[in-house]
C-alpha cells in the first residue's frame, strides 16, 4: 500500500516528542504564511451553529469523490467547506497567550578546548611549545583523554611546519597541560590520569606515597581487586588498604566530563498521569503547543474572484499553502488523539504499576495494537522517545513493555521485575564475598523463576553491574 503525503506527515509527527514537535510547529509557522498562532473564532462560531444532517458516505464513495474533485475551478468549493468538514482544528486546554511560561536562565558554559587554551596561554613558553600545546589540546577527547600518541603528534608538526621538535620536549609540554584545571586532563590512560591527580592532591605525604605505589607498582592487582595480595605487598593492614582505596576512589576518572545543570539534564514528559480516588487522570503535556489557525487575510484573498485583481497563479499558491496548513493542523489533532488512546491503554494494562509503583506485567506492542485497532508500527512511533510523569517518577514509555519470564507455578512475570529482584539481591550481598552469576541464578530459581545463569549475566550487564570479582569491597 502507498501512503499519501498527508499520512506520511502524520506518522512523522506521531514519532516526535513534545520538544521536537514545538520546533516543528515553529518551523512550519515560518515556512507557511497561511499558518498563524491563535484560535479560529469564525470556525468555532460556525461549528456551534446547528447544521442540517448530512448523509454519510462510504469509504469508497468518499475516495471517488476526492478523486473527482477539481480544485482549479473556483466555483466548486469555498474556504468554509474545508474549515467545517471535520473537527481537526487543534485546540489547547486554555488560551495559549494566558499561560505562564517558566523560563530559567541557563549558565553559559565555556568549551573544554577554550578553557584549557586560556590557561595554557598564561604559561611562560616559547613558540614551539605553544604550537605543541595547541596540537595536544586539540586532540583531547570529550572525556579528557589524549588518544593520540605523542610521537605521532610530533611527526605531524615537524612535517607540516618544517620543525625539528623532539619527543622529550613534547612530553614536557604535556606534563604542563596535565596540571591545568581540571587536573589529569590530556592523560593517555586511566592509570596516568589517577597518578597525576594524586601527585597534586592535598593529602598526608605518607598516605600519598602508599597510594602512588598502589597505582604504579601494583596497578593490576588493584584493578583485579586482589585485596589480600595488595595488603601483603604494601605491608599494611586491610584497614589501611581500605583508606588508600578510598583516596583513589575520590579521584576523577573522566576529568573532561562536564557537569550537567538542572536545565540541561531535565526530561520533559509527554504525558502526565495523576492517580485520583477512583481512576487515573491522563493528560498530554502540550501547554507549550500553540493553537493554530488559517490566516484571515489570505483566507479572504482565496475567496476573491479573478475580476477583483487576484491572479490565478496567486490563488493557486495560496490554495497549495492552505492545503498544507489544513493537513498540518489535522495531523496535530490526530497525533493528540492517537497518543491519548495509546497512553490510556498502557495505564489500563499496567494498572498495578500506576497504583503502587511496582508489579509490571509482561506486555508487547501487539497487546496495545489489538485493543485500539492500530498497527504495531503506530504503537512503536508513539512509544519512541516519549516519557510519562507518574506519582512514582518519570519513565520512558518503553519501560512498560517487556518480555515475560515463566514461573514454576505457570504464571508469567515481566523481565523488568526479574531485574529488580536481581538488583535487590546484589545490593544485599556481602561486599567482601559478592554473589556469582551462578549463585544468583540459583537464588532466583528458588524464588520460583525459571532463569539460567547466562540470562542473569545478560540482565546484570544491561544494568551496568560488574561481575562479582569487580564488586568486591573492603568493609
Amino acid at each position: 500500500m502507498k501512503l499519501s503525503p498527508q499520512q506520511v506527515q502524520y506518522l512523522k509527527m506521531l514519532q516526535l516528542p513534545t520538544l521536537a514537535l514545538e520546533q516543528k510547529i515553529k518551523a512550519e509557522l515560518e515556512m507557511n504564511p497561511l499558518l498563524e498562532e491563535g484560535y479560529d473564532e469564525e470556525a468555532e462560531a460556525t461549528t456551534e451553529q446547528e447544521e442540517p444532517e448530512k448523509e454519510e458516505l462510504t469509504e469508497a464513495e468518499a475516495t471517488k469523490a476526492e478523486e473527482d474533485h477539481t480544485p482549479d475551478e473556483d466555483d466548486k468549493y469555498s474556504i468554509e467547506d474545508y474549515m467545517n468538514d471535520d473537527n481537526s482544528g487543534y485546540k489547547a486546554r486554555e488560551p495559549f497567550d494566558a499561560e505562564e511560561k517558566d523560563e530559567f536562565p541557563v549558565a553559559d558554559t565555556q568549551p573544554l578546548y577554550h578553557r584549557l587554551m586560556e590557561q595554557f596561554s598564561m604559561l611562560d613558553l616559547d613558540d614551539e611549545e605553544i604550537m605543541i600545546g595547541q596540537e595536544i589540546i586539540g586532540n583531547v577527547d570529550e572525556d579528557g583523554y589524549l588518544r593520540r600518541d605523542i610521537p605521532a603528534i610530533v611527526q605531524d608538526l615537524n612535517l607540516t611546519h618544517g620543525t625539528t621538535i623532539a619527543v622529550e620536549k613534547a612530553e614536557l609540554v604535556l606534563k604542563n597541560i596535565q596540571h591545568l584545571d581540571p587536573v589529569g586532563i590530556a592523560c593517555r590512560s586511566l592509570q596516568e590520569c589517577l597518578v597525576v591527580q594524586l601527585e597534586v592532591a592535598p593529602i598526608d605525604p605518607a598516605w600519598k606515597a602508599l597510594a602512588l605505589r598502589l597505582l604504579t607498582e601494583f596497578y593490576d592487582d588493584f584493578t583485579m581487586r586482589h585485596f589480600e595480595e595488595l595488603s601483603k605487598k604494601l605491608a599494611i593492614t586491610l584497614e589501611d588498604l581500605k583508606r588508600i582505596l578510598e583516596i583513589v576512589q575520590h579521584l576523577n576518572p573522566k576529568p573532561g566530563e562536564g557537569a550537567f545543570n538542572a536545565h540541561e539534564n531535565y526530561v520533559v514528559p509527554d504525558f502526565i498521569v495523576i492517580k485520583t480516588e477512583t481512576d487515573f487522570l491522563i493528560s498530554l503535556n502540550d501547554r507549550n503547543i500553540p493553537p493554530l489557525r488559517i490566516n484571515k487575510a489570505y483566507r479572504e484573498l482565496m475567496s476573491k474572484r479573478k475580476k477583483n485583481g487576484v491572479s490565478a497563479e496567486t490563488k493557486d499558491f495560496i490554495r497549495q499553502r492552505f492545503e498544507a496548513a489544513k493537513w498540518f493542523i489535522s495531523s496535530i489533532h490526530q497525533r493528540r488523539e492517537t497518543m491519548s488512546h495509546v497512553m490510556r491503554t498502557i495505564v489500563e494494562k499496567q494498572r498495578d504499576f500506576f497504583d503502587t509503583g511496582e508489579g509490571l506485567r509482561p506486555m508487547i506492542y501487539k497487546d496495545i495494537a489489538e485493543v485500539i485497532n492500530m498497527d504495531i508500527s503506530t504503537i512503536s512511533r508513539v512509544v519512541n522517545s516519549k516519557y510519562v510523569q507518574t506519582d512514582y517518577g518519570v519513565y520512558s514509555l518503553r519501560h512498560f513493555f517487556s518480555d515475560s519470564i515463566s514461573t514454576t507455578n505457570g504464571e508469567e512475570v515481566s523481565n523488568k521485575e526479574v531485574k529488580r529482584k536481581l538488583k535487590t539481591m546484589i545490593d544485599a550481598e556481602d561486599p567482601l564475598r559478592p554473589l556469582s552469576d551462578h549463585k544468583l541464578a540459583q537464588m532466583l530459581n528458588a524464588d520460583g523463576l525459571n532463569i539460567a545463569r547466562r540470562t542473569v549475566a545478560k540482565y546484570r550487564e544491561a544494568m551496568f553491574i560488574p561481575v562479582a570479582r569487580l564488586r568486591r569491597k573492603l568493609t
